[in-house]
């Protein structure tokens, strides 16, 4: 009965290179990011929740018109300024990008229409990652 081989018996084969590990100085700087699970999602969930929020006051606006001139915009600071210090501070983005989203928001909620209803709405909804704070309410309960 033939016996198998014992470990030290086998021949130990080393990779042709060995490549140092690199040093710090030769890595990129990288911004730091959040470990969140929605991390690879552009707009944070919260900024998504207060265009929800404003977003949906255009239920109310929508059958007067002479309101509009005040509305629109109460309505886009009222997500501008605080999509802006989400995607700041809690997204950690640049300043440019955290501006560009809480503008197209912004906008997105000034319009005098409520789009979280539609097609359009809901698959911005679904691309800044709302899924995300919602799980965490549910989770919480």
């Amino acid at each position: 009965m033939d016996t198998p081989p014992k470990i030290s018996d086998l021949p130990v084969r080393l990779p042709d290179e060995v490549r140092p590990a690199p040093t710090p100085a030769l890595l990129p700087d990288l911004p730091s990011r959040s470990a969140e699970p929605g991390e690879g999602r552009p707009i944070h969930g919260l900024s998504a929740l207060i265009l929800v929020a404003v977003d949906s006051l255009w239920a109310v606006f929508d059958w007067l018109p002479p309101i509009w001139i005040v509305a629109i915009p109460l309505c886009f600071a009222a997500v501008f300024i605080p999509t802006f210090l989400i995607q700041k501070h809690l997204k950690r983005d640049s300043t440019g990008r955290a501006l560009a989203f809480a503008c197209v928001l912004a906008v997105l909620a000034a319009l005098p229409t409520p789009i979280t209803g539609t097609p359009i709405g809901l698959a911005l909804l679904a691309w800044t990652g709302i899924g995300g704070v919602l799980d965490r309410f549910r989770l919480r309960r």
